[in-house]
């Protein structure tokens, strides 16, 4: 072997040397921060709460996970989003970071868009004023139907009548912080239209109501009607029935919500006198708008009610109603039930 071969083979060996040098300690930085990436966050021992805000580049981003002590290396956070090319792929909004998360699951997270949920709940029989108070003081929410008139509302709606009473399902609901009431009711209104229009088509043949609009109205006298969910298909048979026959629906509570914040809790003769749109002892036919916010069942029993000749019903001050198919019945009923209140001792047979 000459001299000159000698030497480029001590020169190979030395640039081989020099390379195995540098590449451990760039084999072992990579296995360390392998190892701090995929690793459960001490510093997430519980849940909790972060917030990314719209507009916020990938670089503060990471610098705010550090400055609030939940990850401790940000330039290696960057590192995987961009090894994973999703720095621009992150969602806004407020995130509920798992307890023992890694890393690499917080980076997955931000990207899904998993946004923390908040939790709301609209009642059958609440009125709309009662769901719009109810969903602007809930969490996160931002209002933006405040101070706005109902035929405002009902414009924001877009719905094809003027008073949105009604107008939204009775449903739990979810949402992420930042969503606005408008956006919440838009939901319920879709819901309530899906299943109206579901119902309807399947209602049964020859009802007295001829659009799905009056189907409702119907279904939110039989909400405040009907403690009992059992007896919603005969009351609304008896309203029904009374509409067919030209008979006043005489609900009390059309009374009571045309009274609206007049009403004390008891309702008197005189208020049964009173003309009102919503006084069914005075109009003929529906009131012109629903009442309350009707459930599944009770627009289920407005449009497939429970087979009977009954024409009149009182409340037994038990949560159930004596159903009559005479006026001569009724009365007695009325007087066993309302007047006397001796629901213990009355002779009429239970039905």
């Amino acid at each position: 072997m000459s001299g000159k071969d000698d030497r480029r083979q001590r020169v190979r060996g030395w640039l081989l040397l020099s390379a195995v040098l540098l590449l451990i300690p760039a084999l072992l930085v990579l296995s360390l921060s392998r190892q701090y990436l995929y690793r459960p966050l001490e510093s997430l021992p519980v849940e909790r709460v972060f917030v990314i805000d719209a507009g916020t580049p990938f670089d503060q981003l990471s610098r705010n996970l550090r400055d609030q002590g939940i990850i401790d290396y940000p330039i290696l956070f960057n590192s995987l989003a961009r090894l994973q090319g999703v720095e621009q792929a992150i969602r806004y909004g407020e995130y509920e970071l798992p307890a023992g998360a890694t890393p690499a699951e917080l980076l997955a997270l931000f990207v899904s868009g998993e946004t923390r949920q908040y939790r709301l709940t609209l009642i059958e029989g609440w009125t709309f004023d009662q769901a719009l108070t109810e969903i602007q003081r809930g969490e996160g929410i931002k209002p933006e139907l405040r101070g706005m008139g109902m035929e405002e509302i009902a414009e924001a709606l877009q719905l094809e009548v003027s008073a949105p009473e009604g107008m939204i399902f009775p449903d739990t609901y979810f949402y992420a912080a930042g969503a606005t009431d408008l956006q919440i009711l838009l939901r319920a209104n879709a819901r309530l239209r899906e299943i109206v229009d579901r119902e309807w088509n399947s209602r049964d043949a020859g009802l007295p109501l001829t659009t799905p609009y009056q189907a409702l109205i119907l279904a939110s006298i039989v909400e405040k009607e009907a403690a009992n969910s059992e007896q919603r298909g005969l009351i609304a048979g008896v309203f029904l029935r009374r509409l067919q026959q030209g008979m006043r629906l005489q609900s009390d509570p059309t009374v009571i919500y045309g009274l609206g914040s007049r009403f004390d809790g008891n309702l008197r003769a005189p208020d049964l006198d009173e003309f009102s749109p919503y006084n069914t002892y005075r109009i003929n036919g529906l009131p012109p708008t629903p009442i309350a916010l009707a459930g599944l069942d009770s627009i289920r029993a407005s449009l497939r009610p429970t087979a009977s000749n009954y024409l009149y019903f009182v409340g037994t001050n038990d949560g159930n109603h004596y159903f009559s198919e005479t006026l001569e019945e009724h009365n007695a009923a009325v007087n066993c039930y309302q007047r006397r209140r001796d629901s213990a001792n009355c002779s009429l047979p239970r039905n």
